[in-house]
């Protein structure tokens, strides 16, 4: 049963929808969904007698646009909702459920902070950002103007520092529904030599402001050509004729949509800013009209006020002059011990743009529908191709296998005599691998980060990460990478095991190693880059009491859990081998071409899986731009998989068909090879679309993070390749008839 109720919410009982946009199937658009930290328990009471006789009632409720909800209304007759924000939360509501408990709870995240009119409405900053230099400062490194009350930082989370966002407040404020024009913010101290070389400075290296209003960042339209293009932020200034031009009066557009409040329990939560309030409401609240915000636009001007009647005004008074904005033209030249005056107007505008709706307009800056065109081109070619391989693949390994075992004794024997290939290799075929030790290292942290990636990614997908939820993506892939240790340990250490023939000692030196050697890589490349930042007294440094955090967690529960996972894993029986390795080890015979050039080679057909959503990625990351689509991400990564799973296993088939038996390290980097070509891609990128990154700590930055990002893709690669190649060499000769 479906029926429609306000606010195109699709309610549906006993069944699930999923709704999706209109461009693709894929395209999952999902409201913002906050952290549990400001979970809220609503119990409501007065509605228990009306459904104390109505029958249990379960239904799946899916949001304008995708924001998935739950609702359960059980024999005492309290309806419970709660958002997705986590798989826990969704297994105690499956046990509630089950109990028909009464109570309810609601998981908040982004939701809507409903304001009358007149309240005031605090406008905050985030750090300068530019992508010719990709280093973020201080907004108020700046001589802008300060707030009253003294600046104070907003609530960050490890994703937003780990980020470089420093969310701190304004002197900007408006009021609710109040349209306010020529307000007079400040008049600053005449520009030191300091303060106007840095201006100066910052306006060439085209830095942006970027101001936030209920979660949502300012956007900015300009026009060139038929084209109408969307941007995020606003510049400093420009340059013009040799000349420095500030702007210095911003034309504000608030978009607020009109919220009627109905006669039932409501939470107001905020957008990550502040804390959450709980209001229940009565009769006499019943039909109050409030207005939230659904969207947030700024043209900024350049213009030259009277410095001679701002001497005497202060902060929020009105501008004696009327201000003209146009943003095509410029006239507050920036000159050294000359004050700057600061203005602003603001101008609310009725939109029937609905709450879950309102970031849309980031999520379409992409644009153009070939993105998705190219997306799916690319994802059908590659599976094209990949079930091809598998085909070929099970053809070719079942007509060996066919033939060898219908042939009896003798005759196996003088074909063993007579015919080259895999089958003479199996007395060599689990020998053990040069430095057993660092392969089952780099499976297991492989382990970890692919378990990290699906997991992430896969949540993500789900719209648990909404990019309205600043700083949860990180946040989330740092929390996965330390709680899945322990299956980086169980793996590695049973592997270590097995190669060992069942002697487990050493699984501790092996857990300890699995524990340190990523996070060790990434340390050492963080902190190199860390102190470039820190001499460029960018907010993009971590500060050191984050660096103390971060150990902290890597010690109290990355080590914990990889230790625990390692000790079950010596505890867990080995996998043995189904033939017998020969003391003597089989010579090789000479190869035409170099098996390493094959496993080098190897690496570009998962390449060619991933490289279109590379691009976006790499442009989201350093152009700036909104990366929204995880569910093509997902299905990527699921393709990659699969792609690095089917190369390995036919390399290291090719390389025992030729009685090569040192197929260990091989197969891991015949899939790990492909971090060989997204660094070549990155350089790729940093010459032709980041060409106008300036100066060596922005270049070097640029490639330590480069580095640091193909380190975890080779290990996660390469560990699918071993994997998938250590069952199937252990398939194959398991099933071979042998004396």
């Amino acid at each position: 049963m479906i029926r429609i109720v306000s606010n195109s919410i699709a309610v549906i009982n006993y069944g699930f929808v999923f709704l999706t946009s209109p461009l693709t199937l894929l395209d999952w658009k999902f409201s913002p969904v906050g952290s549990l930290r400001r979970w809220i328990w609503i119990y409501d009471r007065r509605n228990a007698r009306k459904h104390a006789k109505k029958k249990p009632r379960f239904s799946f409720q899916i949001c304008e646009r995708g924001r998935l909800e739950m609702g359960f209304v059980a024999g005492s007759g309290n309806k419970m909702k709660f958002s997705f924000g986590s798989a826990f939360w969704f297994l105690v509501l499956c046990c509630l459920a089950f109990l028909q408990s009464g109570d309810g709870f609601y998981l908040p995240g982004s939701y809507p902070h409903e304001y009358p009119v007149g309240e005031v409405l605090s406008v905050k900053v985030n750090s300068l950002t530019s992508i010719e230099t990709e280093l973020p400062f201080s907004y108020y490194s700046l001589p802008f103007c300060r707030p009253q009350e003294g600046i104070k930082d907003s609530a960050e989370n490890l994703g937003e520092l780990l980020m470089g966002d420093r969310i701190e407040n304004s002197p900007y404020q408006f009021k609710m529904f109040t349209n306010d024009s020529e307000v007079f913010v400040c008049r600053t101290n005449p520009l030191s030599a300091e303060d106007f070389s840095l201006l100066k400075k910052r306006i060439d290296e085209m830095y942006q402001v970027n101001v936030i209003l209920e979660n949502l960042p300012a956007i900015r339209y300009t026009r060139r050509d038929d084209f109408v293009l969307r941007w995020t932020g606003y510049p400093i200034g420009v340059r013009a004729d040799n000349s420095y031009y500030v702007f210095n009066h911003l034309k504000f557009t608030v978009l607020v949509h009109k919220y009627e409040e109905t006669d039932v329990a409501r939470v107001v939560g905020t957008t990550g800013d502040a804390a959450d309030v709980i209001q229940i409401a009565d009769k006499s609240r019943s039909g109050k009209v409030g207005w939230i915000v659904v969207g947030f636009e700024v043209v900024p001007c350049s213009v030259l006020h009277n410095l001679e009647k701002t001497k005497n005004l202060k902060m929020y008074d009105k501008y004696p002059a009327k201000v003209e904005c146009d943003p095509t033209t410029v006239a507050m030249k920036v000159n050294e011990n000359q004050p700057i005056a600061f203005t602003y107007e603001v101008a609310f505008v009725e939109s029937d743009i609905k709450w879950p709706s309102r970031w849309d307009a980031y999520l379409k800056m992409e644009g153009a529908k070939v993105h998705w065109f190219s997306i799916l081109n690319s994802l059908m070619v590659i599976a094209f191709l990949a079930g091809i391989v598998l085909v070929i693949l099970l053809r070719t390994v079942r007509r060996d296998l066919t033939r060898y075992e219908e042939l009896d004794k003798e005759a196996q024997a003088q074909m063993n005599e007579e015919l080259s290939g895999w089958k003479l290799v199996v007395g060599d075929v689990f020998r053990a691998p040069s430095h057993p030790m660092l392969l089952c290292v780099m499976v297991g942290d492989g382990v970890q980060i692919l378990g990290m990636a699906v997991v992430t990614i896969f949540f993500a997908a789900l719209g648990f990460m909404s990019p309205a939820s600043r700083g949860t993506l990180v946040t989330g892939m740092l929390f996965f990478y330390l709680i899945l240790g322990i299956a980086a340990g169980y793996v590695a250490v049973r592997m270590w095991k097995t190669i060992k023939g069942g002697n487990h000692s050493g699984w501790i030196a092996v857990s300890w190693r699995v524990a340190c050697f990523f996070p060790g890589i990434a340390f050492l490349i963080l902190t190199t880059l860390n102190f470039l930042l820190w001499g460029s007294h960018s907010t993009g440094a971590i500060p050191i009491s984050l660096f103390i955090v971060l150990l902290l967690l890597w010690f109290c529960i990355s080590l914990p859990l990889t230790l625990a996972g390692g000790f079950i894993g010596a505890k867990a029986s080995h996998i043995e081998f189904p033939v017998r390795t020969n003391q003597i080890p089989r010579e090789i015979p000479p190869q035409k071409y170099p098996s390493w050039m094959l496993v080098i080679g190897a690496g570009t057909l998962p390449f060619g899986t991933l490289f279109i959503e590379l691009f976006f990625i790499m442009s989201s990351l350093w152009m700036g731009r909104v990366y929204y689509v995880f569910g093509f991400l997902l299905i990527v990564l699921i393709l990659l998989i699969v792609v690095c799973a089917e190369v390995s296993l036919v390399l290291t088939y090719m390389h025992l068909c030729v009685e090569d038996w040192k197929w260990w390290w091989k197969s891991f980097f015949s899939s790990g090879s492909v971090a060989i070509y997204i660094f070549l891609y990155s350089i790729n990128y940093l010459v032709f679309d980041l060409k106008s990154l300036s100066g060596p700590v922005s270049a070097s930055l640029y490639l330590g993070y480069s580095l640091f990002m193909v380190t975890a893709v080779m290990l996660a690669t390469g560990t699918i390749g071993f994997i998938s190649s250590f069952c199937f060499v252990h398939y194959l000769f398991s099933s071979v008839k042998l004396d």
